[in-house]
């Protein structure tokens, strides 16, 4: 697909003045890097980062009938979130496995906002219109009412303080607020996908530009770095963090996927209880993080093998940690393979190399809140 023929975000033009290299990504035209990959991965680490994220999807559910649709739909308790916050949730497949994994923001007592992955707002918005006949809740693609910037770092909240009169030290993880910030309407939420602190701020396309000039602005003396795709996937990876058609697929159970902490059978019926159930009770593979004990890099796709030389597994997601110099993955692999200190063989071209599982996440934050 050529570049004139990809969705755009509302920073597409200033990405390409700023000389960001580009690239396609779930059809959108997005920056991969700006200067170098590490410099903006570590700026997230040590000093303050800034994403255009704005591919996301957002759908909005509404009305009397908007939690039981959310609550059928999808493996966690909605009931459970409070007006102002925000949940980890996947929606799940009849074999429990996930359409799509997704955060749910509970804005008021009968209104939510889903922000799904880019690639499959449109399947995750019909599969809710299609379960919906039996519950008669508003249901809205509105992902083009939004830009979404990810503001990344420990430095993240002191940029925020520099330009806005918000309570943005007092926001607690995974709760959200909505203000103005320089004149422009945002809903600001103190989440990120990169295992660090931070705040995504979802406003308006008309603001995008300005409010992503005036964060850089202002974060300059802080350190602030613009990032692209790649930063944010190593940042991810050291966080453990699942990236869909990599740890998650509708093919893959939830819990094999190690998200049992956001099921909730209690709640009663959903979509893919059942087969869950059996999941857990009986897995047949399991993720894992690993580290290579030899220098290679792992990617995605590279076979897994035992100590036998027999495949069985491959990489969901592997690079050379930029926090931690060393080789490390994620993968699938049986069971008896799973334990923390079980070794494999990871397949990097022409080589095989020595792995240890070891605990996920490879890199966390303490976080006081």
């Amino acid at each position: 697909m050529s570049s004139t023929t990809l969705n755009k975000t509302p920073l597409h033009d200033w990405h390409l003045q700023s000389g960001a290299f580009m690239t396609d990504f779930g059809g959108w035209h997005l920056p991969v890097r700006y200067q170098s990959d590490k410099q903006e991965h570590q700026a997230v680490r040590e000093a303050v980062g800034l994403f255009d994220v704005s591919h996301m999807g957002e759908l909005l559910v509404e009305g009397a009938r908007a939690a039981d649709l959310l609550q059928y739909t999808t493996c966690n308790d909605i009931s459970k979130i409070p007006v102002g916050a925000a949940r980890y949730n996947a929606l799940t497949t009849p074999a429990g496995g996930a359409w799509d994994d997704l955060l749910v923001y509970r804005l008021a007592e009968e209104r939510y906002l889903l922000v799904v992955n880019a690639a499959n707002q449109d399947q995750d918005f019909n599969w809710l219109q299609e379960q919906n006949s039996q519950f008669g809740a508003t249901l809205r693609n509105v992902g083009s009412d939004y830009a979404l910037l990810a503001l990344q770092g420990p430095l993240a909240v002191d940029v925020l303080e520099s330009i806005s009169d918000l309570p943005v030290r007092a926001l607690r993880y995974y709760r959200f607020l909505e203000g103005e910030l320089l004149g422009c309407p945002v809903l600001l939420s103190r989440t990120g996908y990169t295992a660090s602190d931070g705040f995504e701020l979802y406003l308006s396309p008309q603001h995008a530009e300005g409010i992503w000039t005036k964060l850089l602005e202002a974060g300059a003396s802080f350190g602030i770095e613009p990032c692209g795709l790649s930063a944010r996937d190593s940042l991810r990876l050291e966080g453990g963090l699942h990236l869909y058609g990599h740890e998650l697929s509708q093919d893959i159970s939830l819990y094999e996927a190690g998200l049992g902490w956001i099921i909730k059978p209690e709640k009663g019926d959903f979509i893919g209880k059942e087969a869950l159930l059996r999941s857990k009770e009986n897995p047949q593979r399991k993720l894992v993080g690993f580290q290579v004990q030899e220098f290679g890099i792992p990617r995605h796709g590279f076979p897994i093998l035992n100590q036998a030389e027999q495949t069985v597994g491959s990489v969901t997601s592997g690079l050379l940690s930029p926090t931690l110099n060393a080789p490390i993955g994620m993968a699938y692999v049986p069971t008896e393979l799973s334990e923390i200190g079980s070794t494999f063989l990871v397949q990097v071209r022409k080589r095989r190399l020595a792995a240890e599982v070891v605990r996920l996440p490879f890199y966390q934050i303490s976080r006081s809140t």
